[in-house]
C-alpha cells in the first residue's frame, strides 16, 4: 500500500489537520479477492492504518456481501458503528467486534448518522431511511420516499417531481415492498431534522414532524449532500468535485478532486461504468473552515473552505477501483 502525501500549508495560518477513519469499496473484484476495508488516516502525518478488511470467504454474497464492503460510520459513546449492506455492526475503539443488528427492510445500506441516542440508517434497497433507538436496542421507526412509475418518467426529462412518503413501523409487515427508485443514499441529522437526498431524487429532502419538505435543489447524481453555512454542501459526483451550492442549486464554492496520470494507477484501463478515477464519495467537516472529502483511487484530501486551498491529501492505494465511502472524524485520541 503506497502513501502519497501532498501538503501545502500558509506559514502564517498553518492548520493541523485532523485523524479521520474511511470505509473504501473495491469494485470489479471477485470472491476471495479484497473488496473494502477500514483505514485510519492521519492526515497530518500522512500515516495511514488499516483496521478491517472486508476480504471473508464466510460472507453471505446474497446478504451483506451483495455490495461488496463495508459504507457508513458513525459513533455512538466509545463504540464504532460500521454499515454493510444489510447489517450495521458494532466495535470497540480498539476495533474488537462488540455486536451486530439488522431489519427485514435493511437492504444495501449506505450511509448512516447517529443523533442523541437515535441511530439512522438509508436502506437503499427499500427507498427508505430507518430509525435505530440504540439504548432500547431496536428499530423503531422507517420512512419510505418513493417515485411512481409516471414520476420516473418527469425526472427522466429533466424534472424534479415531488415522492410519495410515508412513516411505518419497521417491525411490522406492514412496511414497503423491496424497491430502488430513488437511490436513497445517504441521511443526516440536524436539530431534529432529518435529510435525506440519493442519486435519483434531486433534491435534499427534510423530515420533520412527520412531514416531508424540499429543503434544497441540489444536482441528479449527488452524494453526501448536508446543510452548511446557509446553503448545501455534497459531493458532485458527475463534475469530479466537492462543492457549496445555494437552496437552488447555484455552486458558489467548486472544491475539485485530485487527479493521477493514468499511468500510475492500477486498473486504469476498465471502463468509467466499473471505476474511475476522482469518483466523489465520503464527506465531513472538522470545522466551518476545514472540509474533509474522499475520492478514489481511494484519497482522502482537506481543503480551507473560504479559498478551497488543499491542505493536505493522503492517497491509500492506487488501485482505481478501491473508491472511499464512508468518511468521519475520529474521536478517540
Amino acid at each position: 500500500m503506497g502513501t502519497d502525501i501532498l501538503t501545502r500549508m500558509h506559514a502564517e495560518q498553518r492548520v493541523r489537520l485532523p485523524k479521520v477513519v474511511v470505509s473504501s469499496v473495491v469494485r470489479s473484484t471477485h470472491q476471495g479477492e479484497s473488496h473494502g476495508g477500514v483505514y485510519l488516516v492521519d492526515l497530518e502525518s500522512g500515516k495511514v492504518e488499516q483496521k478491517l478488511d472486508w476480504n471473508d470467504p464466510s460472507i453471505n454474497w446474497e446478504g451483506r456481501g451483495a455490495d461488496r464492503g463495508l459504507r457508513g460510520i458513525a459513533f455512538h459513546g466509545d463504540l464504532l458503528y460500521l454499515a454493510a449492506s444489510d447489517e450495521i455492526f458494532v466495535y470497540d475503539s480498539d476495533f474488537k467486534p462488540v455486536r451486530s443488528f439488522s431489519n427485514r427492510y435493511l437492504k444495501h445500506c449506505h450511509e448512516i448518522f447517529i443523533e442523541g441516542d437515535s441511530l439512522f440508517a438509508a436502506s437503499t434497497g427499500y427507498d427508505s431511511v430507518l430509525e435505530f433507538d440504540i439504548g432500547r436496542g431496536r428499530f423503531v421507526r422507517g420512512f419510505c420516499v418513493r417515485l411512481s412509475e409516471i414520476a420516473r418518467v418527469r425526472r427522466r426529462i429533466g424534472l424534479r417531481p415531488r415522492p410519495s412518503f410515508w412513516a411505518f413501523d419497521p417491525n411490522s409487515d406492514q412496511g414497503p415492498a423491496p424497491g430502488d427508485t430513488t437511490h436513497v443514499n445517504n441521511v443526516f441529522v440536524e436539530h431534529g431534522v432529518v435529510f435525506l437526498s440519493g442519486t435519483g431524487l434531486g433534491d435534499l429532502w427534510a423530515i420533520e414532524q412527520g412531514r416531508i419538505r424540499r429543503f434544497a435543489r441540489i444536482p441528479y447524481g449527488s452524494h453526501n449532500a448536508r446543510p452548511f453555512r446557509g446553503g448545501v454542501l455534497l459531493n458532485h459526483t458527475a463534475t469530479d468535485r466537492i462543492a457549496f451550492v445555494d437552496r437552488g442549486g447555484r455552486v458558489l464554492r467548486s472544491f475539485p478532486l485530485p487527479r493521477y496520470d493514468p499511468s500510475e494507477m492500477l486498473h486504469a484501463a476498465l471502463t468509467r461504468d466499473v471505476a474511475r478515477q476522482a469518483f466523489g464519495r465520503g464527506l465531513t467537516v472538522a470545522d466551518e473552515d476545514l472540509v474533509i472529502g474522499g475520492s478514489s483511487p481511494a484519497t482522502v484530501t482537506a481543503y480551507r473552505f473560504e479559498d478551497a486551498e488543499v491542505l493536505g491529501s493522503v492517497n491509500l492505494t492506487m488501485d482505481v477501483r478501491n473508491a472511499v465511502h464512508g468518511l468521519e472524524l475520529w474521536p478517540f485520541d
